[in-house]
């Protein structure tokens, strides 16, 4: 269990490979951005989801990560989901979670209203930071249209103008 965990926890020094790329100084982990994911679960949340369930996703949806690194479509990897659910079946197995894997499952299909509410704070949280790392001169234009492209619920659109 102990391996395993430590293991995980290499998603704190995991950096956002979108960052990396377009030169961002300083770029966040992988694990701040799921963090950033959480808070905005506990601030944005709309009644009548359940608030654990959207944490859970907040916590797991880039967790695999912390196996197969930060795959982004620039990288032309065309078995990405394939490398996650396998390094998510085996994190999940080694620390006896089979429903922490289907939780994670549950999010990758966006099964339901949370999973899918997780995901535009995903896109949310990538505009709002895209926004801070602005600040150092860079062209981020291709973050917030991205992350515009992932939102449909317009209070969250509206953070972003």
């Amino acid at each position: 269990m102990r391996d395993a965990l430590l293991e995980a926890f290499a998603l704190k020094a995991v950096d956002r490979a979108g960052w990396v790329r377009v030169g961002v100084e300083g770029a966040e982990s992988v694990a701040a951005h799921s963090w950033g994911i959480a808070l905005l679960v506990v601030l944005l949340l709309p009644e009548g989801l359940d608030r654990d369930r959207a944490l859970l996703y907040a916590v797991l949806h880039d967790l695999a990560e912390a196996w197969v690194g930060d795959l982004t479509p620039h990288d032309g990897v065309s078995d990405k989901h394939a490398r996650e659910e396998a390094a998510m079946t085996a994190f999940c197995a080694r620390i006896g979670r089979p429903d922490l894997l289907a939780a994670w499952q549950d999010y990758e299909s966006q099964a339901d209203p949370e999973a899918r509410f997780v995901k535009q704070l995903d896109r949310l949280d990538m505009g709002l930071q895209a926004a801070i790392y602005a600040k150092q001169g860079l062209d981020l234009a291709e973050f917030r249209a991205s992350a515009l492209a992932g939102i449909t619920d317009p209070e969250l659109r509206a953070l972003l103008d």
